[in-house]
């Protein structure tokens, strides 16, 4: 699975199963691009913490998150 599919049923979860808006997302991504680096991509492996630490995510949807991630993806 490339990491843009990964990066869209990611997406998919937050707003289909923790109905997470789609304006909520966006900022989460802005704030997700460190000025640091040259192409100014997202840092997605912060992403859920952004989430939370923007208030756009509660700790309970935070650990469904993580959860998720933890099933969906071997990070081993």
């Amino acid at each position: 699975m490339t990491p843009n599919n990964n990066y869209a049923r990611f997406i998919h979860f937050l707003k289909d199963e923790l109905s997470i808006s789609s304006a909520s997302i966006a900022v989460a991504e802005r704030a997700s691009i460190s000025s640091t680096l040259v192409d100014r991509k997202p840092d997605f492996s912060a992403f859920p913490m952004i989430l939370w630490q923007y208030g756009l995510v509660t700790l309970e949807q935070l650990d469904k998150i993580f959860d998720w991630l933890e099933t969906t993806y071997d990070f081993n």
